[in-house]
């Protein structure tokens, strides 16, 4: 289980740079107020590459920073099923740990932050229509559509891609799933990416903040678990694994 520093530091540096980025954008006078869906969707798929090269740097060989990656992987065979939940346990408190540094980087901005949404935001998920199974359906969409074509990336039809360069095109991945899927439900596509800040949410003391929406919570942890365990017999049907 030499992989848990890995999972835990690279989930912290991915949430740092996402929740980073939407920080960013919703918060009152930030610099960058207002500068919209792209600029959040390239922060994550940066967030992305430099959390996997950290976790890979630090003992992570795999560097999932997903439980629906991880689970899937403990389909394929990686993981037994004990290893598989300490990882995506390692990935949970990484992604708590990152959303209270967001916290403390934006420290004055919470307060003057009128909105309680954009504030919950920050931290997690929430649907721009709220309607559970048309929620559920497009996180488990966005799940295997992140881990179909990361099968299909590193599959021996590919022939193989230079050391390092892995992780670049994940983070584009990414940011084409927020672009081209992420509207509906903000792309969670990773139960730790959503639970862990969204506990973040609940336990620190945010200036006038209000509810962590636990009635939605659900959404983002089910739908890319669903996804990712999909993504394994659709991977395995067409030869990708």
């Amino acid at each position: 289980m030499t992989n848990l520093m890995g999972e835990f530091l690279g989930t912290m540096v991915l949430i740092v740079f996402g929740c980073g980025v939407v920080a960013n954008v919703l918060l009152k006078k930030s610099k960058a107020e207002g500068a919209g869906w792209i600029v959040i969707t390239f922060g994550w798929g940066i967030g992305v590459i430099m959390g996997v090269f950290t976790a890979v740097a630090t003992g992570a060989p795999q560097a999932d920073l997903n439980p629906a990656v991880t689970l899937a992987k403990m389909m394929i065979g990686t993981y037994t099923a004990p290893h598989a939940v300490t990882t995506m346990v390692a990935e949970l408190a990484g992604a708590f740990v990152g959303a209270v540094i967001v916290w403390l980087a934006f420290l004055p901005h919470w307060e003057i932050t009128e909105d309680k949404g954009a504030k919950l935001g920050v931290f997690c998920t929430a649907p721009a229509i709220r309607s559970f199974p048309a929620n559920i359906v497009c996180e488990i969409i966005g799940t295997m559509a992140l881990i179909i074509p990361i099968f299909a990336i590193f599959s021996k039809g590919v022939g193989g891609i230079a050391p390092g360069f892995g992780p670049y095109l994940v983070g584009f991945l990414v940011v084409g799933i927020g672009l081209s899927l992420g509207g509906p439900t903000g792309y969670a596509i990773n139960p730790a990416r959503d639970l862990g800040p969204r506990l973040a949410h609940f336990v620190l003391p945010i200036a006038g903040k209000g509810g962590s929406d636990w009635e939605y919570s659900w959404v983002p942890v089910v739908g890319p678990l669903v996804g990712g365990g999909l993504a394994y017999f659709v991977g395995k049907a067409v030869g990708l694994i």
